[in-house]
């Protein structure tokens, strides 16, 4: 599975977990663009959101495009040709980090459900790691997307005076109900598909073998009918039904295109992500909780974070991280003493905006990073 451009930190053996238990032997995937200066202080380092893998646009030695293509390169809102940017795959995510589908090296077999319990902590404290070896006693720039905004708020925490300003998009200091509820769901149709054995499904399966499709299918399509708005489903599909010969030939099958288009995102990513990694992330996103560093406050939480600047990006439509999300940020990094910019978007995409509608959060990010090299 591994790209041409992707790097690996050798984690400290061992590697203590927040929620107890340790790693040994682990490592984390990354990737980079651009150049590290001589003085060491202009590197950007974006952290993902639950399924992205450490390629987050193409490069030299992997030119295939990446997730975030559109904003990252030469002359892109986030420019290769000024800053080195840095992206590091998750520890817990099969996109080439250590996760509960890697080889347990005390048994030789898969961690699987031994794999030790994940926290977004661990996360922040894998990516520092690789930070620390490539010498960058301070990150000019921190981007956290979604799962990976409140990674990055734990890496501001857990690390002072690690970073010089922020970029939060369209994340949270805290996992409210409504995503609770959602990722709940998503896990219990995952541990529902009697394909799931416990976690012991065969990692390596080929269609139709011992692996949860229907559980991932589900989960995924649960995810996506999150990730974007009613606004947006609404305009794109309204009620339109399939072709007579696209509809399944069985009793309450799929009739509306809404149905083929959830269909065919789930096709794609079942295989694609292995089920017990996905469990863990989900979880580990409904634990953070910022206030457990404010006495049961939010506010007091983030006011625990000193950097220079932040600029906090938000979607009216976004139903996961909702916009009040986001205020509570901006708020929370001001009381700080950090000069925040906060940036309300009304894109029509939901949560995946920062994903699509790349004209408005360009122009956000690349002004946001301008001005900072300019300071």
């Amino acid at each position: 599975m591994g790209s041409d451009a992707r790097r690996y930190l050798a984690l400290p053996s061992p590697f203590a977990m927040k929620r107890g238990g340790v790693l040994h032997g682990a490592h984390v995937a990354y990737e980079t663009w651009g150049e590290l200066n001589p003085s060491r202080d202009n590197a950007v380092l974006i952290l993902t959101g639950l399924s992205p893998s450490a390629h987050a646009a193409s490069n030299a030695d992997d030119p295939t495009p990446g997730w975030w293509e559109a904003m990252i390169g030469p002359g892109k809102a986030i420019d290769t040709s000024r800053w080195f940017v840095i992206c590091v795959n998750s520890l817990g995510s099969d996109k080439g980090s250590t996760c509960p589908a890697s080889i347990d090296p005390a048994t030789g077999k898969a961690y699987r459900l031994s794999f030790p319990e994940l926290a977004l902590e661990d996360v922040a404290n894998a990516a520092h790691a690789v930070i620390n070896s490539l010498g960058i006693a301070q990150l000019a720039c921190l981007i956290g997307c979604s799962m990976g905004g409140m990674s990055a708020l734990a890496y501001m925490l857990l690390h002072p005076g690690s970073v010089r300003a922020h970029i939060s998009v369209d994340t949270a200091p805290q996992a409210q109900p409504f995503a609770i509820a959602i990722r709940s769901l998503q896990r219990e149709a995952i541990r529902l598909d009697p394909r799931w054995n416990e976690g012991n499904y065969d990692i390596h399966a080929e269609e139709g073998s011992h692996y949860p499709d229907i559980g991932m299918s589900i989960a995924r399509k649960l995810g996506v009918i999150t990730y974007r708005s009613a606004m947006e489903w609404n305009g794109r599909f309204a009620r339109i039904r399939l072709d007579p010969e696209q509809r399944e030939d069985e009793p309450f099958g799929r009739e509306f295109q809404v149905e083929s288009y959830l269909e065919g995102h789930a096709r794609r990513f079942v295989r694609n992500f292995d089920p017990n990694c996905y469990l863990y992330l989900s979880r580990a996103s409904d634990w953070f909780d910022i206030a457990e560093y404010g006495h049961g406050s939010v506010l007091e939480g983030l006011k625990r974070i000193h950097i220079e600047r932040a600029m906090v990006i938000g979607v009216s439509t976004d139903i996961l991280f909702p916009l009040q999300q986001q205020e509570q940020i901006a708020e929370g990094l001001e009381a700080a003493g950090a000069k925040v910019e906060f940036v309300a978007l009304d894109s029509p995409q939901g949560h995946d905006a920062f994903l699509v509608d790349i004209a408005n959060y360009s122009r956000a990010i690349g002004g946001f990073l301008g001005r900072l090299s300019a300071a």
